[in-house]
């Protein structure tokens, strides 16, 4: 019996490890608990998959996170021209800014680990055999005490 491959998109969505794709790299399951909403385990659970590959690993989510929030505005935007429309007469271009703005507060949580784990998932690759290969650990990049240092 041959298990089925997971898919990436259901596995970065599910913010699941991109090695094993069946590990979740958070610690909380919640992304509204705002205290541990980017506290992810230091490896996954299990694959072992170390989750900071090196120090300052997930600074470059920002960029991805940028690309997210301009994308789920100009769906916004395209919804909101579509639906209600734009007019030079009234004030709906700030109508749809405001209720923009307040829309990408809300899923500011969501997106900020939906970065994480795509971010991660460009760097680590699925592994269908992971079971047998074992990870090589990277604890000559890793300082421990600059771990989780934000």
């Amino acid at each position: 019996m041959s298990a089925s491959k997971p898919s990436y998109l259901t596995s970065v969505i599910d913010n699941r490890c991109p090695r094993c794709r069946t590990g979740r790299i958070f610690k909380d399951r919640n992304a509204y608990h705002l205290s541990t909403t980017v506290r992810m385990n230091d490896e996954c659970p299990v694959c072992g998959q170390p989750t900071e590959i090196e120090t300052g690993f997930y600074y470059g989510t920002g960029y991805v996170s940028y690309a997210l929030t301009v994308a789920l505005s100009v769906a916004s935007f395209v919804a909101w021209w579509v639906l209600i429309g734009f007019s030079l007469k009234d004030n709906r271009f700030f109508w749809w800014m405001g209720s923009n703005a307040v829309f990408l507060i809300l899923l500011q949580p969501l997106i900020m680990r939906l970065s994480r784990s795509i971010w991660f998932s460009w760097f680590v690759k699925y592994d269908p055999n992971w079971k047998e290969h074992r990870e090589v650990t990277m604890t000559d990049r890793l300082v421990k005490e600059h771990q989780n240092n934000w």
